[in-house]
């Protein structure tokens, strides 16, 4: 979901990668309702990929979402920036698919709050303007 809400709100303005440590076979369908839900986002051609998919390219930042993975995302290359945002993993909650799906539309708002705040920084609007 970060990664469709992300290149959705910057609008083209930042190249988005994401990759998981051990991704599902596809994207679960509850986060595909969550983006739909909330910007109308279909996350048409995406689909879960592993990190050793995207090790050798170069990131101005790499953000992870998870504990898990801020504990064992690998070292990129460059001078990037780590950030990490401890979000709890929607796939994680047992209950009703009505009480499933509330956790997974919680977390892309969560997810929206933060990336909306992250592209509002001075820094991060430095960089688009220069990437223009």
């Amino acid at each position: 979901m970060a990664e469709a809400i992300l290149r959705h709100v910057a609008k083209g303005a930042i190249d988005v990668e994401s990759a998981g440590l051990l991704p599902q076979s596809d994207i679960h369908p509850l986060a595909r309702r969550a983006a739909k839900s909330l910007l109308d986002l279909d996350m048409v051609g995406q689909y879960p990929k592993t990190v050793d998919r995207i090790l050798g390219q170069h990131f101005d930042y790499v953000i992870t979402v998870c504990d898990r993975a801020a504990e064992s995302c690998p070292v990129f290359p460059g001078d990037l920036e780590r950030i990490h945002w401890s979000v709890e993993d929607p796939a994680a909650v047992v209950g009703t698919d009505e009480e499933r799906q509330r956790a997974f539309d919680a977390t892309a708002k969560q997810l929206l709050s933060r990336i909306r705040l992250w592209l509002s920084l001075p820094a991060i609007q430095q960089r688009i303007e220069a990437h223009a």
